[in-house]
Parts: structure tokens; sequence; C-alpha cells
């Protein structure tokens, strides 16, 4: 997995690439909450995601929650097929911000 971040005033852009597994979802975890408190909007670009795990699932659900309680937005941006099916099978697609 890599992971790129680019801060434009208080919006966060983190483009992931690779697999979101067991072994990369802290990595990426610590990554966002290292930025988190200083943004109002963060969007998280999949569209080199090609796999992502229960683990990544948690990562994004920590990310929505914790941009929720401080009344920040979390998007996320260009889902693969495999991706986004998985985002629907667990309902996850049901309560994040999704732009195809």
């Amino acid at each position: 997995m890599q992971v790129t971040k680019e801060k434009n005033d208080k919006t966060l852009v983190v483009t992931v690439t690779g697999q979101l597994d067991t072994n990369t979802a802290p990595t990426l975890e610590a990554d966002i909450m290292s930025d988190i408190s200083s943004v109002s909007e963060l969007r998280l670009e999949i569209k080199g995601l090609d796999y992502i795990s229960s683990a990544g699932l948690r990562v994004l659900l920590i990310t929505h929650k914790t941009m929720a309680a401080k009344g920040g937005k979390f998007i996320v941006l260009h889902p693969c097929d495999e991706v986004m099916e998985i985002l629907d099978m667990t309902g996850f697609s049901s309560f994040l911000e999704i732009e195809e």
C-alpha cells in the first residue's frame, strides 16, 4: 500500500493505492489521525485501491466517526468495482459519502 497526503487549508486529500488489509491498515490510520484534528474535510481517494479487508473498513469507520464528531466532512472518492461491492455488502455505502 502507498499513501500520499496533500493538505490545502482545511481540506486533506489522502490517496491510497494497493491493498488495505490487516498489515497496512494501522499505517493508514496513523497517517490520517496525525492530520485529522486540523481539517474540516477529509477526502480519501481510493481509485488505486484494489482490495479492502475488515481492518481497512475499520479505518474508514473510525475516520467517519471522528470527522462526524467534529462536524467535519469525510468523502470516499472513486472506489473500484470490487471495493464498491464490499462497501455495499457491508452496509458502509449507506452511511459513507461516496463519489464514484
